[in-house]
């Protein structure tokens, strides 16, 4: 009986780290705050190659996991339309459970569902997690907007 119980409560425990839906659940959960300031600094001289753009996600989503995938795929396709067709974006939804989608994920350090943005320049790579998609997801036009801004410095070597 108690290992069946710390097996429900381990299993509660994820769920409400990976898909809480309310900023609140999510601010506990994940142990940040949602107050990103985007630079508005002189781009760098550093160019960008490519930019990748992940959702990552189990085989069962919920809804808030769904609509960040969903938005992410909404700004690419509305401002970055140009950027996707020649290959300096990549969008895609990854399934982290699927055997074959294990090394990007692995490349990307993603186990569940998140936002990962990996850039290239030159030689060199970066991935990091935009968590703060999480806190725009009530809002889709504050979500797009966000977005796009992020993916606009990035772009521009920020």
């Amino acid at each position: 009986m108690r290992v069946m119980i710390t097996i429900v409560l381990l299993v509660f425990l994820a769920f409400i780290a990976g898909c809480a839906a309310d900023a609140e659940d999510l601010q506990s959960c994940a142990g940040v705050t949602c107050n990103a300031v985007l630079d508005t600094s002189t781009p760098t001289d550093i160019v960008v190659d490519k930019l990748e753009v992940y959702h990552f996600h189990g085989t069962n989503q919920c809804y808030s996991c769904k609509t960040v995938g969903a938005y992410a795929e909404e700004t690419i396709n509305t401002y970055f339309k140009d950027e996707l067709e020649s290959g300096k974006i990549v969008f895609g939804h990854i399934n982290v459970d699927l055997v074959e989608n294990s090394a990007l994920a692995t490349k990307y350090s993603a186990t569940g569902s998140s936002l990962r943005i990996g850039t290239y320049k030159g030689s060199d790579f970066e991935a990091e997690e935009n968590v703060n998609v999480w806190y725009k997801i009530k809002n889709k036009q504050d979500y797009l907007t966000y977005l796009k801004g992020v993916i606009e410095q990035k772009l521009a070597g920020n």
